[in-house]
């Protein structure tokens, strides 16, 4: 079977309704409305992926969807993404050869730019059963999950037990949570294909590629942008400006205001470069660039990246696994414990082929009473630079003051 993508073929097509996302208001993220998808297969004829871009200020990083044929005929869809009619086309192309989409899995219950995307894309496939994490939950008020978008008479919450389900013989999940954080809670559902070995996670794991994916690359303005050095600097586009660019992205993406950027603005300084800029438009934030890096600043990144490793989210690190260690501990325990080739994550790098004891290592980090910890990081620096850390730290601090987190977990237990 041949998939057409004109992003793939190198041809690229001025297609605006095809690549229309009506909804971006809800969720007002780069790129709005215009959203163009990366189909990929990852193994043949067995799971595929939609790649999409988002972010904002122009850190953009992949969003992706995975697709996973079942046993009998038919598909999974695994933490949907827009439904462009460029997605739709790409979808039916996969209906056509291998059967209608019979079940849509909502696997978290905190990323609102997981969820915001399930009841659309679901009415676009009227015959498939929705199944979500457990512990939804919206803000200011709790409100039923058909008046947040999902089809009331196909909306299932996943049971705790993987055998009560209808695709129970090709897939184990495990459920991490729903883990309070003070106003709202996090769970995010881990699923193995065991037809073809591969485990799909949401946020929990990712991995840093070392060079812009291709989704990315399909629009190199933001990878442009934050190439410069100051808002004068000009836009060139070379593969060393997308790299540096991409570079800096992961740093904002993983830590919001990593320690090589330094902790000061001089405003003055940036409204004087913002009306010396040559480019005012909106599109460039009219000149304004905020913005002023070390010299080492690659050092973070490189560090960051440890040469493509899993690594915990910094922020999931600091900010929400750290309430329930030994609950993450457990379920990270019982994943272990599967047989899987490959990781796909909805974020940065994917597919990722782990290296021995790799997803060990990358829990171990999070949590030093993990068993074997000592003996898994022995041999392996996962530790990041605290300067990077120390927004994360102080945000930490101001959410738990405010009741908005209740405090973590004591390590030493």
């Amino acid at each position: 079977m041949t998939l057409n993508s004109d992003h793939s073929s190198g041809s690229e097509i001025n297609r605006s309704r095809d690549y229309a996302w009506p909804l971006w208001p809800v969720l007002p993220l780069y790129p709005r409305g215009n959203r163009k998808t990366l189909l990929r297969e990852v193994v043949p004829n067995l799971v595929w992926t939609f790649d999409q871009i988002q972010g904002i200020f122009y850190v953009v990083v992949p969003i992706r969807m995975t697709v996973v044929k079942l046993e009998g005929g038919g598909l999974l869809v695994y933490a949907p993404v827009a439904p462009t009619n460029e997605c739709i086309c790409l979808m039916n192309q996969l209906v056509e050869a291998h059967g209608k989409v019979q079940y849509i899995i909502l696997p978290t219950t905190s990323g609102l730019e997981h969820k915001i995307f399930v009841g659309p894309f679901a009415r676009r496939f009227p015959e498939a059963e929705v199944f979500i994490a457990p512990g939804q939950w919206s803000f200011p008020v709790n409100l039923p999950l058909s008046w947040l978008g999902f089809p009331g008479r196909r909306t299932r919450v996943l049971p705790l037990d993987s055998r009560q389900t209808p695709f129970a013989n090709q897939f184990n999940y495990e459920i991490l949570g729903p883990i309070n954080l003070g106003l709202g809670q996090f769970s995010e559902v881990a699923f193995l294909d065991r037809r073809s070995h591969t485990l799909l996670l949401t946020d929990t794991l990712i991995s840093i590629p070392a060079e812009p994916p291709a989704i990315v690359q399909l629009d190199p303005y933001p990878l442009l942008f934050h190439a410069r050095d100051a808002a004068a600097d000009p836009m060139i586009d070379t593969p060393a400006q997308r790299l540096k660019g991409w570079q800096r992205i992961c740093l904002f993406a993983a830590y919001f205001q990593p320690g090589a950027l330094g902790s000061k603005i001089d405003w003055a300084q940036v409204l004087r470069m913002a009306r010396d800029s040559q480019d005012k438009s909106a599109r460039n934030y009219f000149g304004l660039f905020p913005f002023k890096w070390q010299p080492d600043w690659q050092d973070s990144f490189e560090c960051l990246r440890g040469e493509g490793r899993l690594l915990v989210a910094p922020v999931l690190q600091s900010l929400i696994l750290n309430r329930a260690f030994e609950e993450t501990s457990r379920w990270a325990g019982t994943i272990e414990n599967w047989s899987f080739e490959r990781v796909v994550s909805c974020h940065f790098d994917s597919p990722i082929v782990p290296k021995s004891d790799e997803f060990k290592q990358a829990f171990a980090l999070l949590q030093p009473q993990y068993p074997d910890a000592s003996d898994l990081l022995r041999n392996c620096d996962y530790s990041l630079p605290e300067a990077d850390l120390q927004l994360l730290r102080k945000l930490e601090v101001v959410l738990s003051r405010w009741g908005i987190l209740i405090p973590p977990q004591d390590r030493t237990r």
